[in-house]
């Protein structure tokens, strides 16, 4: 397929490049503040399910959102991506509050995988990955679609099944597929929605290097996970939740301790330092 051909590059162009002009990302440093929440609350049913919230997601970090069901860290991302507002305090990207971003601007500037991804029609692989392709339109930027593309799909494994349609695929290839179009979007900031919860091992290895891929090239990347070892093994902070709040924030290996993570998930946990890495390992105490 080439740039901007069928109904991809249509719905693109009809999407983002008419309307006037649009202020691209400028260049960040790291540990620029690219997304931040200050005192945040968000209630969902009549029900507070994050309660006075303040975090910082910084430019060259990864920063692992964990904590038990309901914790509310699917919120918190979803606020973090202004798809759902504050109903109390504030949400920064790029330091500017997000209902201040016209919704075109923003597209440039954060790309979000949510938990699940269906579509309706039967677009194929590289389609979808496209798809993420579109923020650019009617930019100069637009004439590296296809190498972002390439890459996009190298990275994530899922070339050899360009030309398939997504419904066919596993669910494990679905979420591969829908991380290259969140990395060909190639905004600065990512937030991932358990990237790695449909995927084998081989593969949950592979998207948290890729993670740190992005961090290491200046990205911020927010990423929830329940696997506190990859947690603890890939990501620069952690920040636990516990009922809507934030339990604790920092380094894994100043945040993981038995007693916290006990406390947390209300299931005896014990913590040792692995013995080549020293990163922490989690394990439940059995027996």
């Amino acid at each position: 397929m080439t740039r901007g051909s069928g109904l991809i590059g249509w719905i693109a162009h009809r999407l983002f490049s008419s309307g006037g002009g649009r202020a691209l990302p400028g260049p960040v440093s790291p540990g620029d503040a690219l997304a931040e929440t200050s005192r945040l609350v968000v209630r969902l049913g009549g029900r507070e399910v994050l309660a006075g919230v303040s975090l910082t997601a910084r430019a060259g970090e990864v920063l692992a959102l964990v904590g038990p069901n309901g914790a509310g860290k699917s919120t918190l991302l979803a606020a973090l991506a202004a798809d759902l507002p504050a109903d109390e305090g504030l949400v920064r990207v790029c330091g500017r509050p997000v209902t201040e971003w016209p919704a075109r601007e923003l597209a440039l500037r954060r790309a979000v995988l949510p938990q699940s991804a269906a579509l309706s029609f039967p677009f194929g692989v590289e389609d979808v990955v496209r798809m993420g392709r579109a923020p650019w339109a009617g930019t100069a930027l637009e004439d590296d679609d296809d190498r972002v593309v390439r890459e996009a799909m190298a990275a994530t494994e899922v070339g050899g099944f360009a030309s398939r349609p997504f419904s066919a695929l596993s669910g494990g290839e679905r979420a591969r597929v829908a991380l290259a179009r969140v990395l060909a979007q190639r905004a600065p900031l990512l937030l991932l929605d358990e990237p790695t919860a449909a995927l084998d091992l081989r593969h949950q290895e592979l998207v948290l290097r890729i993670c740190r891929d992005r961090a290491a090239a200046g990205d911020a990347v927010v990423v929830v996970l329940h696997d506190l070892g990859l947690a603890a093994a890939y990501a620069d902070r952690v920040a636990v939740l516990r009922g809507g709040g934030l339990a604790a924030e920092g380094p894994p290996g100043e945040v993981f301790t038995g007693e916290l993570l006990s406390e947390v998930y209300r299931q005896p946990v014990e913590v040792f330092p692995h013995p080549r890495t020293g990163a922490p390992l989690v394990a439940p105490v059995r027996g």
